[in-house]
């Protein structure tokens, strides 16, 4: 999205609140809470939904919660430290995930840069014999994680999962955890809109679950899952510690579906005969069941997880290229989601609250979300798929990818295919989209190329809104390549692209019609692209622009478009819903009427 600070208004500064933290208290004053803060402020185990849906354990050991905490740029550096910082003196805590800039982590300080987190526990005595697992959800940006004094491991990269074996470490009874992190938010890596150059509060540190769970030294480490609707067939990949035996068993509810086995490393096939395919208008998921036999053929892991039949390609209908979901057109038609919250920065405040955007977004008559410039949770995906609703997934951008090139463009490469990895197996995600209105752009074709390759079954957007640029740096503009010509039209819609030969036309990103409700704003100066005095008002735009947009689907060619956006975030007030979610600015049922009419015309042309 452009930058509104660039676009229209100046926006003042961000006030920064200074506030101290006692151990079971929140001195602080939340700038605008949510219905949910003060639940997940309260919450001993906030964020307790198991954090990984299609790769699932029964057993498990939630670590959110309160953690000692110091961090600074006066704190001990802690990118890569070997040894663990000294906690004596330190009375301060934190709450684990929300980050320090939150409200909600009861610190509440801007730009840590070297943050270090310290906690005990204790393993379940039904543990005893079983190797230990530590996962983290996401933590920005450089983690490395000590388990009694010693190291573990460590991991770069802040939007994506990963798990470390602490088995030889640990101790009999209580155990010591301690996780440095290390985020200068630079714009040297991969930070969307909160890096130096975004719009938004920045965030650091551990800001996604962070659990513990036993397994057999032979264990299932990821799955990936692929649906062939043409040739009626799941394919499956199961990559295990060490060699063994799979057998995965698809199930409709509790009937069984069908059966395979195979070594472990290596593709195979379920068989699904008539499938039932997904949509955003039948979201239908087939369960799943991997066993892993170890070399001496007992059960050494078995895991849960969840499968969505679905294609997405680009046809012609009626000579124009436009993309077919299940074979057929369906106008993609969504809203601009940046997953922000008043009280917890990039977390939403609890699994109710993640779950209330996408269910407000469904509601509102809408069959597609634009998830811009950051990832979300898995449990994020998995309301996504269950509830049906498309998901674009937007890389968070890169700020200065012309300085140091070796490294900053290697970081950018490599954190975005761990990004493509990890929620490769969502039926919701159809587009994946590198780069946004050529913020940090750099070989957008190569890369638009390779994410293509290496992810076929999807379709690649390259160079989202490609006619907009931010004023630091030449355009790279339209890559001429990938499945969609993209632009972003504010207010709009017209001048929207029209599709190619080869490319579908998007409409990446338009209206930004803001209105002000009062006590329920940022406080600072807000804007939008234009405004509308009521809520009256506003729906009468809305539905206006809406029917343009069809008139352009209808004539023109366009088959996407996604309007910014779902919540207002911080100094922008072009929201549908405001920014603590408590006030739906427009008349839903007029919202939802319209929309539906709007994707009922496109299923029309089908015909």
């Amino acid at each position: 999205m452009i930058s509104l600070k660039n676009f229209a208004l100046k926006i003042s500064c961000q006030t920064v609140l200074l506030a101290v933290f006692s151990i079971n208290t929140f001195a602080q004053v939340a700038k605008l809470p949510t219905p949910w803060t003060e639940q997940a402020q309260k919450a001993e185990l906030p964020l307790n939904e198991y954090p990984r849906p299609q790769l699932q354990r029964t057993d498990w050991l939630n670590l959110n919660g309160k953690w000692d905490y110091t961090g600074g740029k006066s704190a001990p550096n802690a990118l890569n430290p070997q040894t663990v910082a000294s906690f004596v003196g330190v009375n301060q805590k934190i709450l684990v995930p929300y980050c320090p800039e939150s409200y909600l982590s009861g610190v509440q300080k801007k730009q840590e840069i070297n943050l270090w987190y310290r906690r005990t526990f204790e393993l379940p005595a039904s543990w005893k014999g079983k190797d230990v697992l530590i996962n983290f959800g996401a933590v920005d940006h450089d983690a490395t994680v000590f388990i009694n004094g010693k190291k573990a491991g460590s991991h770069s990269g802040g939007y994506d999962g990963f798990s470390f074996n602490i088995t030889p470490y640990l101790i009999k009874g209580k155990n010591t955890i301690v996780v440095a992190a290390y985020d200068p938010n630079d714009g040297k890596a991969p930070s969307g809109k909160n890096g130096p150059r975004g719009d938004y509060t920045f965030s650091s540190g551990i800001w996604q679950t962070v659990w513990l769970e036993p397994v057999a030294h032979t264990h299932i480490t990821s799955i990936k899952l692929l649906p062939d609707l043409d040739g009626k067939r799941l394919k499956v990949l199961v990559s295990t510690s060490s060699a063994g035996s799979v057998t995965a068993v698809a199930l409709n509810g509790k009937k069984e579906v069908s059966q395979a086995k195979a070594a472990s490393g290596t593709y195979f096939y379920l068989p699904i005969d008539k499938p039932e395919l997904w949509s955003p208008e039948n979201p239908f998921l087939y369960d799943l069941k991997i066993t892993l036999n170890s070399s001496n053929g007992k059960v050494a892991d078995e895991v849960t997880s969840y499968f969505g039949m679905r294609d997405i390609k680009l046809g012609k209908l009626n000579g124009v290229m436009r993309p077919f979901i299940n074979g057929k057109f369906m106008m993609q038609l969504g809203l601009l989601d940046q997953g922000y919250w008043p009280d917890g920065v990039l977390t939403a405040p609890t699994e109710e609250a993640l779950k209330f955007d996408i269910e407000y977004t469904k509601n509102a008559g809408y069959n597609l979300i634009r998830k811009h410039m950051k990832t979300e949770p898995q449990r994020f995906y998995y309301w996504a798929d269950k509830l049906g609703l498309m998901v674009w997934q937007d890389m968070p951008a890169i700020w200065y990818q012309n300085e140091d090139t070796t490294v900053n463009r290697r970081v950018f490469r490599k954190e975005w295919k761990a990004i493509m990895d990890e929620h490769y197996n969502s039926p919701s995600i159809v587009t994946w989209v590198p780069f946004n209105e050529n913020w940090g752009a750099f070989d957008v074709k190569n890369i638009t190329n390779w994410t293509k390759q290496y992810d076929p079954s999807r379709l690649v957007n390259g160079n989202s809104g490609f006619n907009n640029n931010p004023d630091y740096q030449k355009p790279y503009g339209d890559p001429g390549n990938g499945d969609y010509v993209d632009t972003h039209i504010y207010v709009g819609p017209y001048g929207a692209s029209v599709p190619d030969g080869k490319r579908a036309a998007s409409l990446g990103e338009f209206g930004g019609v803001g209105l002000f409700v009062r006590d329920h704003m940022w406080p600072v100066e807000n804007n939008a692209y234009d405004y509308e005095p009521t809520k009256a008002r506003l729906t009468d735009r809305y539905v206006f622009l809406l029917d343009r947009v069809e008139q352009l689907m209808k004539y023109k060619g366009l088959s996407v478009a996604i309007y910014t956006q779902t919540t207002d975030v911080e100094h922008e007030v072009n929201g549908v819903l405001t920014y603590d979610r408590k006030v739906e600015k427009m008349e839903t049922k007029r919202i939802k009427e319209v929309n539906q009419a709007v994707i009922q015309a496109g299923h029309d042309m089908n015909k």
